[in-house]
């Protein structure tokens, strides 16, 4: 079989999977889960085939025209290099086990066919952008993503947060939708092609006559798809929708598209200057501020939504710099350990009964309930925070290696003023990271008060799947010195400034939260205990038990009932308030971006509503009503002279014979004095 061939059928193998599972979804229940982990797991090894036989040599291509357009042809083409031969492999792998996962962590639920089955096709559409060789049929992946994430963080749809947070996510990225296919037509247009290698040839020879506009335009959809600001702000509220499809959203799909769209056309930016400033600028915002965010969080997953776009932000940052084989490498090791971050937060939701931080800061013995989730996810927060052996350390010290290079000249793509911007706020993020990474642990896992409640071993599924997903989040990075020949060639090793300045803040910034911890902690008295198993009842005051969900429940439906829960009152011992001082309120409502945006664009658009609602019901239809009244006085006047009398008929008609004979007798003299 040619490598051809099986990269055609790495997307159409989780493709046809949802389409089966979809219709035997009611009539043949029993097929559901293994037509929803099979295909994936089939195209996970496919995809380990093709990217074997590419070997990070020369690019595979292969092409067919679809129908004629009559301009710019479209074609259903392969494009194969390194990045898209690697990044197939981490979608595979990871929408693997997000299915696996799922068959435990949703066993019970009703909804489990279409969810599996439309995972699947989430999958299919994110492996048709990787392995696309054509603009126009990697947006028909792009937006099937962006409809797949609509059903599947809405998937609690009995929950207000879940529509609410559904409708946002799928308005928010089609507001950067917008700006991104005008710049794919405007590429097009320049380029003469849809064809990915047309482009970078058009790129190469100087053919684009407007690289910095039609660069913008395109970012505008990246900043939207891969959750950069200012169109960053759906991504906390996704976590609204099960665990696992966090997990899929955050390391391997939607997000990730973004980043790799514009890895794959770098020469277009790196033919603006502007274009890569703005970019830089994006990055550092997006990295700095999604820290602070994250370091005020009280959900666990919100926590980890933010630390999603910050490790997006660095990705941005290596490519603002003009190296995308940095910004992909950490693709990669982010990829690995978000994911076992947001699976093993679905363990842990599962075990405390609710995803309130503070919650969990009241229970203690959660880490003998849950063993598995507790060393694996210390594994993916060390990993985050991007302390030597673990993947993030090596990954993040691409970035900052690369960003370095081109604040000192040494690499010219890029303005040095962007280098030095990537290079200053990705330090200052290492610091932040470590410090909330730190917190999370701190607050989930070191809790004082009543023993958390027994909700029984979690299914073999999900365990296996954090032990499988911690060893790439403690290994990957030793592939660094492998995966440079798949890439541009750029070494993808640590330096020795970089790594000591990095892993130095990072330890700083663990150790001051760490420290602040325990002094608050030794200022604050313990929450009263509970008997072992029992429910806690919330009591007055900051030191309350915390409300639990249903702790018979299977995880699925505890993660649902916790979102109706109430958050208890805020710990005193949290050392993300004592940090941030008074930023806490304003980077715990995400720096109020979100009243931001409904000042600027919902209010304004429900007033022009209201105005078109307006002069559609008070101008409009008085004219419509005006006509119709009209025709109804006519017919009643008409009504009124059909009498039936002969001799009123007669009288008319005499009536009018004199009144034409006046007239025209009027008219007669009036022409003769002319």
């Amino acid at each position: 079989m040619t490598t051809t061939t099986l990269a055609v059928l790495v997307p159409l193998l989780p493709l046809l999977g949802s389409a089966a599972g979809l219709f035997l979804g009611r009539t043949a229940p029993g097929f559901v889960r293994p037509l929803a982990v099979l295909p994936t797991l089939a195209a996970a090894v496919l995809a380990v085939l093709v990217a074997a036989r590419q070997g990070g040599g020369k690019a595979v291509d292969a092409a067919t025209q679809l129908t004629p357009t009559g301009s710019v042809p479209i074609d259903l083409a392969l494009h194969i290099d390194g990045f898209a031969a690697v990044v197939a492999v981490l979608v595979g792998v990871v929408a693997t086990c997000v299915q696996i996962y799922s068959t435990g962590y949703l066993r019970d639920d009703p909804r489990y066919p279409s969810y599996a089955a439309l995972v699947s096709l989430f999958t299919a559409a994110m492996l048709l952008v990787v392995y696309s060789g054509d603009l126009m049929v990697l947006l028909v992946g792009w937006e099937i993503m962006g409809i797949c994430s609509y059903f599947l963080v809405g998937h609690y749809w009995e929950t207000p947060e879940a529509r609410s947070a559904s409708l946002k996510a799928f308005l928010v990225t089609k507001l950067g939708d917008v700006p991104f296919l005008i710049g794919l037509f405007a590429l097009a247009a320049d380029a003469g092609t849809f064809r990915i290698t047309g482009v970078l040839g058009a790129v190469a020879s100087g053919a684009l006559d407007h690289p910095t506009l039609v660069a913008l335009l395109l970012l505008a959809g990246v900043a939207g798809k891969s959750a950069q600001f200012p169109l960053h702000t759906w991504l906390p509220d996704a976590m609204a929708g099960p665990t696992p499809v966090s997990a899929l959203i955050h390391a391997a799909t939607m997000v990730a598209a973004g980043i790799y769209f514009v890895a794959r056309l770098l020469p277009v930016f790196a033919a603006s200057a502007a274009a890569l400033t703005v970019l830089a600028v994006m990055a550092a915002l997006t990295m700095v501020g999604s820290a602070l965010a994250a370091l005020a969080q009280d959900d666990i997953k919100r926590v980890l939504a933010y630390s999603t776009i910050g490790q997006l932000g660095y990705m941005s940052g290596a490519l603002a710099v003009g190296d995308r084989g940095a910004a992909v490498f950490h693709l990669l090791s982010h990829g690995a350990f978000k994911a076992l971050l947001f699976l093993a937060a679905g363990a842990v939701i599962h075990a405390a009964g609710t995803n309130s931080l503070t919650a969990m800061s009241r229970m203690s013995g959660l880490t003998r309930r849950i063993p598995d989730a507790y060393w694996t996810m210390t594994v993916g927060l060390l990993a985050l925070a991007a302390i030597p052996p673990f993947a993030g350390f090596f990954s993040k010290e691409a970035v900052l290696v690369a960003a370095e290079h081109t604040a000192t000249g040494d690499h010219t793509v890029a303005p040095a003023g962007a280098g030095w911007i990537v290079l200053v706020s990705g330090l200052l993020t290492a610091l932040l990271t470590a410090a909330y990474a730190t917190r999370l642990w701190l607050l989930a896992f070191r809790g004082r008060g009543a023993e958390a409640p027994a909700h029984g071993r979690q299914p073999i599924a999900m365990t296996t799947v954090l032990w499988v997903l911690a060893v790439p989040s403690l290994g990957f990075g030793l592939t660094a010195a492998y995966l440079d020949d798949w890439f541009d060639g750029n070494a993808l090793t640590p330096t020795v400034t970089t790594a000591v300045l990095g892993t130095g803040l990072a330890v700083v910034g663990a150790a001051v939260t760490y420290a602040v911890r325990r002094t608050l902690l030794a200022r604050t008295a313990p929450p009263p205990a509970a008997p072992v198993g029992a429910t806690p009842v919330p009591a007055a005051g900051p030191a309350a038990a915390p409300t639990v969900a249903h702790p018979d429940a299977d995880a699925g439906q505890v993660e649902a009932e916790a979102l109706d829960l109430p958050h208890p009152a805020t710990d005193p011992a949290d050392p993300g308030r004592a940090l941030l001082g008074p930023l806490h309120r304003p980077a715990a409502d995400g720096f109020r971006l979100d009243a931001v945006y409904r000042a600027a664009f919902v209010r304004p658009v429900l007033a022009a509503a209201s105005l078109v609602r307006f002069l559609d019901r008070e101008v409009v239809d008085t004219y419509v009503r005006g006509a119709g009244d009209g025709a109804k006085g006519l017919g009643w006047l008409v009504r009124r002279a059909q009498t039936g009398n002969v001799q009123t008929y007669l009288s008319a008609l005499l009536a009018g014979s004199v009144v034409l004979a006046i007239v025209a007798v009027v008219l007669a003299n009036v022409a003769a004095g002319a």
